[in-house]
């Protein structure tokens, strides 16, 4: 899932004319994961340091520091600072366990530390990154440990699950599952929204708001987090888009995303775009592509996306008088009409 530059730009731009600059608690996370990642062994610290200073647009720790501020806290609060580090952490660590998954050559424009060293530092250093959010989590309190822990899994879930739709179950040796819509929605729900919806959680949380005010945060991140992945999976299809990913990606790992199969629904399972999935070469998909670029289910798709955000939106009327005054819910709002736009 991604967010683009500009657009983070454009938050931070806003914000600060009216009142609620993301900057400094942004510039503390910063300086904080600096700290976090340091370790006894210097190739552990400077593997760690790749990836996590390689120009990621700290998207996750801003939504915790949102979702803390409209509960009244300063985004500098230590607390909220931390926890922005601790989603930016297990992000982190996702890139680094799934660039092996995929074999990628890149990742945000520099080779993928598998490609620059191995699998296994890899892989090693998505485990340290993991060790050092939980670590900091703890100090957090125990429901902010559980709630990463439960995180963690749902990622780690989201990754098998999406594997055992693809056409490489086989070769992993797991039994293979039907890969309809609710599969595919399950998925995207464990491997990107759950973090997302965290997010927004731990700064509901770690701000003190109610029960009721954390549960419509927690809501907001989930329909956003669903948004974002609908719409990068449009991208896949439309374009190189804002993942820096070449167009038909799914594509060739043989996972159906959205796009896919309500195109597969409308086409039948003895059409030609059928026989083309089943064989995900460089030059079917090419063709795949042009197929779908034109198929109204790309419409459909995008439709989708954007009822994720209008719902976003929506689930934001039901915070409590005070919450729903804040200044901070402007940007929450921003990124929900963002989500949107992506697709348009």
């Amino acid at each position: 899932m991604a967010i683009s530059q500009a657009a983070v730009d454009a938050l931070a731009r806003k914000g600060a004319e009216r009142g609620v600059d993301l900057r400094p608690g942004l510039e503390l996370v910063e300086a904080r994961i600096r700290e976090v990642v340091v370790a006894e062994l210097p190739f552990v610290e400077a593997a760690s340091r790749y990836l996590v200073e390689a120009g990621g647009k700290r998207f996750r720790p801003m939504l915790v520091l949102l979702s803390g501020m409209v509960g009244g806290a300063d985004p500098t609060d230590r607390s909220l600072v931390d926890a922005g580090v601790v989603v930016e952490l297990v992000q982190a660590s996702t890139l680094y366990h799934d660039d092996v998954i995929d074999a990628a050559d890149l990742r945000r424009g520099a080779p993928a530390a598998h490609v620059k060293w191995s699998n296994t530092v890899a892989i090693l250093t998505g485990d340290f990154l993991l060790a050092r959010a939980s670590e900091l989590s703890a100090a957090l309190g125990v429901e902010v440990t559980q709630i990463m822990a439960r995180t963690i899994a749902d990622l780690c879930q989201g990754q098998i699950r999406e594997v055992q739709g693809s056409a490489t179950a086989a070769l992993h040796h797991v039994a293979p599952v039907v890969a309809d819509r609710d599969h595919y929605l399950r998925v995207i729900r464990e491997k990107t929204a759950s973090l997302i919806a965290s997010s927004c959680r731990l700064g509901a949380l770690l701000s003190g708001q109610s029960r009721d005010d954390i549960e419509v945060l927690t809501e907001f991140g989930w329909h956003l987090g669903m948004s974002f992945q609908l719409a990068d999976d449009v991208l896949d299809v439309v374009s190189e888009g804002e993942s820096g990913k070449p167009a038909g990606t799914d594509l060739r790992e043989g996972v159906r995303t959205l796009p896919v199969l309500v195109a597969l629904e409308q086409e039948g399972p003895d059409s030609k775009l059928a026989a083309l999935l089943d064989d995900p070469t460089d030059e079917h998909v090419t063709v795949v592509l042009e197929l779908l670029r034109s198929h109204p289910a790309l419409d459909l798709a995008r439709d989708a996306a954007r009822l994720e955000a209008a719902q976003a939106k929506q689930v934001l009327e039901r915070l409590s008088r005070d919450a729903a005054e804040a200044p901070a819910l402007t940007g929450l709002g921003f990124l929900a009409d963002h989500a949107a736009s992506r697709v348009a």
